[in-house]
């Protein structure tokens, strides 16, 4: 059996983090490394999914969540515009396979954050 995610880790208390928001199914955390200045994740409960493309396939409901939250943190904490990221696979940058969104605000412009 696989170790759980650092996502899993933080929902049950074991490593500290900011959460920002919750639902039912959902959270929200500020990224430690943060590469915008508004960088949150937003993260299933469920580490049942290794990325996008499974959410969107196993559970659309789920990822409708997901993106609401997002919303949601954008008018929070920032203007409400916002860049939502998900990288999935270890070529596109993905570095814990359990889904997650980032959000990316403040400032961006269309080169931001580009290679």
């Amino acid at each position: 059996m696989s170790e759980p995610s650092i996502f899993t880790r933080i929902l049950q208390g074991e490593i500290p983090a900011e959460i920002v928001a919750e639902t039912e199914n959902v959270f929200a955390i500020r990224d430690i490394a943060p590469q915008a200045p508004v960088h949150l994740l937003v993260i299933p409960k469920t580490a049942q999914y290794r990325n996008v493309v499974e959410l969107a396939a196993g559970d659309p409901d789920l990822l409708t969540e997901v993106i609401g939250l997002a919303n949601t943190v954008a008018a929070e904490h920032s203007d409400g515009d916002f860049r939502l990221v998900f990288n999935t696979g270890e070529g596109a940058g993905q570095t814990v396979f359990h889904v997650h969104a980032h959000v990316l605000a403040g400032g961006l412009n269309e080169k931001s954050l580009g290679g």
